[in-house]
């Protein structure tokens, strides 16, 4: 079953300095209808204006992911952590027993724009954790973060493994699930068909009782792919 989470239907917020939009119900935007799926909670699209970014504020029990897409971003945390993140970097923030961050746009010209991913832990408190890497641009299908650190990937406190997909025109890929197992793919760039069901840009979707997922592109596509419990 594939269920279909169209761009515009996304939840809205516009501070003047940020502009977001909501997968899920989060900050003032609230839909009981959708509160994440399995583990995933947050999926936000955010656009940060130059020089402007989120304020030192703090997190616990939770697994955040940041993925830029275009410009940087500046962040510090109470762990010592003080990193610029480019364009096409992941980070992982595993903020057990509580951690405090603040992240900023640090150009004065060029907009950030990036996703923030929240996966619920399946284990609770612990060390705070940072991770970052850059995982390139390979077609395909690359694992990004799983729970032991796979083929180089982040090291996420729970059952569920990050794909980056890229695809050119013409191109296809195919992802193996586990008998009961979830998957959620988010729509990065492009158009790209799972199953047969069309994505087209700032599109999630969501998909149960399936095995095997198949991608195709008829231009060129970038993808997250959640292979989740």
């Amino acid at each position: 079953m594939i269920k279909v989470r169209k761009a515009d239907e996304r939840g809205r917020a516009n501070f003047g300095w940020l502009h977001s939009r909501h997968t899920f119900s989060f900050g003032s935007y609230y839909d009981p209808a959708q509160m994440g799926f399995s583990r995933l909670r947050v999926i936000n699209d955010d656009a940060v204006a130059p020089g402007a970014g989120f304020d030192t504020h703090g997190h616990r029990d939770m697994e955040i992911i940041s993925y830029v897409l275009e410009g940087s971003i500046a962040h510090k945390d109470s762990s010592g952590n003080e990193e610029i993140l480019s364009a096409g970097e992941f980070q992982l923030m595993s903020a057990g027993t509580g951690i405090l961050h603040s992240e900023f746009n640090p150009s004065s010209s060029r907009p950030l724009k990036f996703l923030q991913i929240w996966i619920e832990p399946n284990v609770l408190g612990g060390k705070p954790g940072y991770q970052q890497k850059d995982f390139g641009r390979n077609p395909g299908l690359t694992l990004v973060a799983g729970p032991d650190g796979a083929d180089g990937s982040l090291v996420i406190k729970q059952d569920a493994r990050l794909y980056q997909l890229w695809l050119g025109q013409g191109e296809q890929a195919r992802l193996e699930l586990a008998s009961g197992r979830q998957a959620w793919v988010q729509l990065v760039d492009g158009e790209l068909a799972v199953n047969g069901e069309s994505l087209s840009l700032g599109d999630g979707a969501a998909l149960s009782g399936e095995t095997q997922l198949y991608f195709s592109a008829d231009r060129p596509v970038r993808a997250l792919v959640f292979d989740l419990p």
